[in-house]
């Protein structure tokens, strides 16, 4: 279906800039509608109604903007950080760090742990926030600000555990080059870890890579059901009785869903294409 031409004659000055306006959101709620996969220009033009080389004028204006990004490699377009940016301005919900800071400080005071709140970034888990517990430990994410693969340490792999299956398959081949030299860390124990996680619903393994160290970690889902990030904690290995382990997971379950009722879908940590350095 062809969509009628700009008439500057129509009632109305800035008739042409309006439709051209309209048009540009119909793209954005478009590509929405395809979700994390993107969607192809053939895709949209198909989806409005509109023809392909008008559709191809606004995705290049919204990619100048920042407001889409282009892979094109795949052929596909995706919301741009920026827009998520500018969303989180005009939200009324906090972001992430400063909603979960007093849920991590209460739960690091009630297990007497240190509590890690990390989230996805690309291949990559980052240490978004912790609250320190009374114990020594030892993380893959050390500080705030710190990462760690995807799969590798309980809030990570918590994460890749529950991604669409596209994603944790696109994830295994692009991390599996970059854990070798891990010791006993290879493709059939990733595997086998992630089928564990996902059957169980929640992290917790010594995985011998941090002696003496063990952790457990659950997800935080966003409102589309996918896992954004995790609460996890640290702690000595022989703290983590199987006795504990289950009121350990409940405590954290119950936080993470209190968590998961108040994200705010625009907040630039939950995006997939966020900063690549530290957020802090």
């Amino acid at each position: 279906m062809t969509e009628p031409a700009d008439d500057p004659r129509r009632p109305g000055a800035d008739a042409g800039s309006k439709t051209s306006l309209q048009r540009g959101i119909a793209i954005l709620r478009a590509i929405a509608a395809h979700g994390g996969t993107g969607a192809r220009l053939t895709d949209l033009a198909r989806d409005l109604g509109m023809t392909p080389p008008t559709v191809h004028r606004l995705l290049k204006a919204l990619v100048a903007e920042g407001m889409i990004d282009h892979d094109p490699q795949g052929k596909r377009y995706r919301l741009g950080l920026d827009l998520f940016v500018l969303a989180a301005q005009a939200g009324s919900c906090g972001t992430l760090r400063d909603m979960a800071r007093p849920i991590l400080l209460r739960l690091s005071a009630t297990l007497r742990e240190t509590v890690f709140l990390l989230v996805r970034n690309g291949f990559d888990a980052i240490c978004l926030d912790r609250a320190e517990g009374p114990f020594p430990i030892r993380s893959f994410t050390g500080d705030i600000g710190g990462r760690v693969m995807l799969g590798i340490g309980q809030g990570s792999l918590t994460i890749l555990a529950h991604l669409p299956e596209d994603e944790q398959q696109e994830v295994i081949r692009f991390n599996l080059p970059r854990m070798q030299g891990m010791g006993f860390l290879d493709e059939v124990y990733l595997r086998t870890a992630i089928a564990k996680v996902k059957a169980q619903g929640y992290s917790s393994q010594h995985s011998g890579l941090l002696p003496g160290m063990s952790g457990v970690a659950v997800p935080v889902f966003d409102r589309q059901g996918r896992a954004v990030a995790a609460l996890s904690i640290g702690t000595p290995t022989d703290r983590l009785t199987d006795e504990r382990l289950t009121v350990v997971v409940d405590i954290l379950r119950r936080e993470a869903a209190g968590i998961s009722r108040q994200l705010n879908p625009f907040d630039p940590a939950l995006s997939r294409s966020g900063v690549s350095g530290s957020i802090v």
